[in-house]
């Protein structure tokens, strides 16, 4: 009902809009034989004075006298007409302009509506979408925030809600939401590794003392887990503790199986930190512009800016490659890792867009770019600040 009234109001006011020219007074139309008859009455001036002065006889001043008023009188009787006229033309004008103001946007609106709308259905007001929410991620948050706003010491709906929030990039509510489960279900390697990356998404890619030490904890609940490793390395090697981090994810890479997807990007940061980066050859399919054993011993050897060169090449090859078989997860993972090793960071977007057009953020794919987003600084599409 409210609706409709709106929807009548903004009508109205939109018709009040386009009548008010048509509701002003109409100015004085002037004649055209104003200027006539303004001579004519000089006329009549200048024949007083002549006949005080005795430039003129009696009878010669009645004659003329009267034939200028004669002339006086017809011209202003046909000015008269004519506005009478344009009077009469102008106000039948505004009324039927009038008239078409007023009633076609209600009618064209009415029928549109009758075409296109749906106007036996029922109102669906929001307690009743709650109730059955179905498919809606949107319904089914608010609806468990409603229910945790009356039960805040629900550990399972915290629980559920905090990756939710994190994959949204809502990063303040991810992290209030991963403490909450934490002190009220107890720390898991999962929780904890969650609340880590909800500070490192908050902190721009920073890994700060407070996500470190939720890494770490993780780490040593789920040794066999690389997510909290790699983090402990990361925040080792931005504090400038390169050694440290250098075993951190020597440690990665030995646990790994030859073809884990993080093997390239955890090679990267054993390099970075002084170490000798190692590919085995991968025992299935890997994701195209992977360097070789070839490529990486050839890079040891080259200066920083040839290396450079040397990746940024392969980074282009890669993404080349994923024009033409874009359903690579692997790759396009790869390729926005990539970008952000070379601080291109415009680029790793670029790409980040591209891989979740193909891999939308809620599937599982998509879920990995997200996650890899966070972890990165960038932004995904459509996602809540």
């Amino acid at each position: 009902m409210i609706l409709w009234i709106l929807l009548a109001v903004l009508t109205a006011g939109v018709a009040a809009v386009l009548l008010m020219p048509f509701s002003r007074a109409a100015s004085a139309v002037q004649s055209p034989r104003a200027g006539d008859v303004e001579v004519y009455r000089d006329q009549l001036q200048e024949l007083d004075r002549d006949r005080e002065q005795g430039l003129i006889g009696e009878d010669e001043s009645k004659y003329a006298r009267a034939e200028i008023g004669r002339r006086l009188l017809a011209v202003a009787d046909a000015g008269q007409n004519q506005a009478t006229r344009q009077s009469e033309v102008k106000p039948r004008r505004h009324r039927v302009a009038a008239a078409v103001v007023t009633l076609l946007p209600p009618v064209l609106g009415l029928g549109m509506y009758l075409a296109l709308g749906q106007p036996g259905l029922p109102d669906q007001p929001l307690q009743a979408r709650l109730a059955n929410p179905g498919n809606n991620i949107a319904l089914l948050v608010t609806k468990a925030e409603r229910h945790l706003a009356t039960n805040p010491e629900d550990g399972a709906g915290w629980d559920l809600l905090a990756p939710i929030y994190l994959r949204s990039m809502r990063l303040g509510d991810a992290e209030l939401a991963f403490r909450n489960a934490i002190r009220i279900l107890g720390p898991s390697a999962t929780r904890l590794t969650g609340l880590g990356e909800a500070l490192v998404a908050s902190s721009d890619g920073v890994v700060t003392d407070d996500a470190r030490g939720a890494f770490e904890q993780a780490a040593k609940l789920d040794p066999q887990d690389p997510r909290p490793n790699f983090y402990v390395g990361l925040g080792l090697e931005q504090a400038g503790r390169a050694p440290e981090a250098k075993a951190v994810f020597e440690k990665i890479a030995e646990g790994s199986p030859p073809d884990a997807p993080w093997m390239a990007l955890v090679n990267e940061h054993i390099a970075k930190n002084g170490g000798a980066a190692k590919t085995p050859a991968p025992s299935g399919p890997v994701a195209p512009g992977n360097p070789s054993e070839g490529d990486v011993a050839a890079a040891s050897q080259m200066s920083q800016g040839d290396r450079q060169q040397m990746i940024r090449g392969m980074v282009d090859s890669l993404a080349a490659k994923l024009k033409d078989d874009p359903n690579n997860l692997e790759g396009w993972l790869r390729l926005v890792r990539s970008y952000g090793v070379l601080g291109d960071k415009a680029s790793a977007q670029q790409a980040l867009n591209s891989g979740l057009a193909r891999f939308p953020a809620t599937g599982e794919g998509g879920k990995q770019l997200v996650a890899l987003a966070g972890q990165m600084g960038l932004a995904v599409e459509g996602a809540n600040p």
